[in-house]
């Protein structure tokens, strides 16, 4: 049967207007420069483009001077492109994904885990959904939503030791990244993201690690971002950082690197400590921001070289990024495919004073980077 015939059929069979999960792009899941975010819409999935993912980390203490515990949770969405090529609620028109990793920073114990299956994109499915009204995402017994504008976050992970429940609260407005939403990530505009923020997260923890439940608060970060290319054309990965700074100010900056470490594409931005919902970002062009690494540490398993110790110039000034534990590598080629760096950092201004802390993430160091697509 012909393609055209086989569409023809299936129209006939699923009804001249195809499911709601069917996964067929719309306007409002298009990556285009003169869109404005809508939320709670934007909360949720957008599954007509190519790849989209909810990022949650922080750091945890039991008490203001005690051992910090950084945390990571990201749920994936990617389009396969089989949209009506087959029919019904288990057709895997979608791949969901899920990472996990804990790091506690005082013992030196970095523990993670993965998640993988496929999916229709009928919302009703219990086990695997990601909801397009607002964040409603499951893999299994792993979760993150958002209620009453807290995020929820419930995942367990045996087989790496731990179990961790989240809530995070914002305490401050959304943080749109790039021109209002949109934000570059190429020379061509095809090579953009919808991407923001919510920074400066107030969040409390259960934590389950080696036996030992612990009862933990902190301050987190979350990115949520959709887009139709994953990087731009001679880029294999990118080095990212989303640091929560003491004064309740929040920095964003990034670098698209080739093999070579030459620079394809940067950005970034800076939002002060307003915490009202007139509070702008100062965006970072691409000439404006790059990273200068200091220090390597070479992984053992992977044998990836992944600089841990940073110097960053940008529009905000100039700092230093300096990773709290080196060994916070994750393997993840048993979902998205791929290997890549994650970890708590610290940020530092003149004479190594810490600013914030943060998250520091590494890409395409071991192998170009590429999300099971």
């Amino acid at each position: 049967m012909s393609p055209l015939r086989r569409r023809r059929w299936l129209q006939a069979a699923l009804g001249s207007v195809a499911p709601a999960w069917a996964g067929d792009p719309v306007p409002e899941d298009r990556i285009e420069p003169a869109r404005r975010l809508v939320f709670p819409r934007d909360h949720g999935a957008h599954p007509g483009s190519r790849i989209e993912w909810w990022y949650a980390t922080g750091w945890l203490q039991d008490r203001p001077a005690g051992a910090l515990v950084g945390f990571q949770i990201t749920f994936f969405r990617s389009r396969t492109g089989l949209a009506l090529d087959l029919p019904g609620r288990f057709a895997p028109r979608q791949l969901l994904f899920a990472h996990a990793a804990v790091s506690d920073i005082g013992a030196g114990i970095h523990r993670h885990a993965q998640r993988i299956t496929r999916w229709s994109g009928d919302e009703s499915l219990p086990e695997a959904h990601a909801a397009r009204a607002d964040t409603a995402l499951a893999l299994g017994r792993w979760t993150m939503r958002r209620d009453d504008d807290s995020y929820r976050a419930e995942l367990a992970a045996p087989e790496a030791g731990f179990t961790l429940s989240l809530q995070l609260k914002p305490t401050q407005a959304l943080l749109l990244q790039g021109e209002a939403g949109f934000s570059r990530k190429g020379p061509k505009l095809s090579q953009a993201s919808h991407y923001y923020s919510q920074p400066q997260l107030e969040v409390s923890a259960e934590l389950l690690l080696g036996g030992q439940r612990r009862s933990l608060q902190g301050r987190g970060w979350i990115d949520h971002e959709w887009s139709d290319e994953l990087l731009a054309d001679g880029a294999v990965g990118w080095d990212w950082m989303g640091i929560n700074l003491s004064d309740g100010s929040a920095l964003t900056a990034f670098v698209l690197r080739r093999a070579d470490g030459s620079q394809v594409w940067a950005g970034g931005s800076h939002r002060a400590a307003d915490t009202g919902e007139g509070a702008t970002a100062r965006n970072f062009g691409s000439q404006e921001v790059s990273f200068e690494p200091l220090r390597q540490w070479i992984s053992k398993s992977t044998g990836a070289r992944y600089p841990v110790h940073w110097r960053i110039r940008s529009p905000a000034g100039n700092f230093e990024l300096r990773a709290l534990m080196d060994d916070q590598e994750l393997d993840s080629r048993a979902s998205t495919g791929t290997v890549y760096w994650e970890g708590l950092a610290e940020l530092l201004g003149a004479n190594g004073v810490r600013l914030g802390l943060g998250y520091l993430e590494m890409t395409g160091r071991a192998q170009p980077l590429k999300l099971g697509l």
